[in-house]
């Protein structure tokens, strides 16, 4: 099984919307810059964008306490 660990800060707020039978469990949807380690041939630091999705109570958790810039892990 492979494991991913992914630290970087967010490229704007979390949009959540609610779906479900009955709008009941939340969705945020968020960016994630994550640099690189090795600068390009120029010496330009680098960041790859992951795009990332949260459910239920980590959805409201994104809603509430993640922001644009908040430096944040992933796994």
């Amino acid at each position: 099984m492979n494991k991913v660990i992914l630290m970087g800060r967010l490229t704007k707020n979390p949009e959540i919307k609610y779906a479900g039978k009955d709008n009941d469990m939340a969705v945020a949807r968020y960016t994630l810059a994550v640099d690189r380690r090795r600068r390009s041939d120029g010496g330009e630091q680098t960041a790859d964008f992951i795009s990332c999705v949260a459910f239920d109570r980590a959805a409201e958790f994104a809603e509430k306490y993640l922001h644009q810039g908040t430096k944040i892990a992933v796994t």
